[in-house]
């Protein structure tokens, strides 16, 4: 479903917070807030893993809604996606997921 394909093109059907919300699965929750509190070195919930998909209106767990620079860059410019930008494959924002992610850059430069 391509409103589930963030601006950054990564599938938000494949996001753990994203299954976990769908499914009410808490023990998903938890298992995703302690990977995530590692990886990030940072505190985070099981209260924190809920999330809808970056673009639908509704959940969004607080980096995709508060500090992602890709999602706020977007909506600032009112596009679809990063994929709409001529900066696509110059910008410094995005090159940290499309350089090692050949599918978000797929999704990102296939015909509309």
């Amino acid at each position: 479903m391509k409103h589930l394909i963030a601006y950054c093109g990564l599938d938000c059907q494949k996001c753990e917070a994203h299954i976990a919300t769908i499914n009410n699965d808490d023990e998903l929750r938890k298992a995703v807030a302690s990977k995530w509190s590692k990886l990030n070195n940072v505190l985070i919930t099981p209260s924190m893993i809920n999330c809808v998909g970056c673009k639908p209106d509704g959940m969004k767990t607080p980096f995709c809604e508060k500090l992602c620079t890709i999602r706020m860059c977007i909506l600032q410019k009112k596009l679809d996606s990063c994929g709409d930008c001529e900066l696509l494959d110059k910008c410094e924002k995005i090159k940290m997921i499309i350089s090692n992610n050949d599918e978000a850059y797929n999704n990102l430069t296939k015909k509309k």
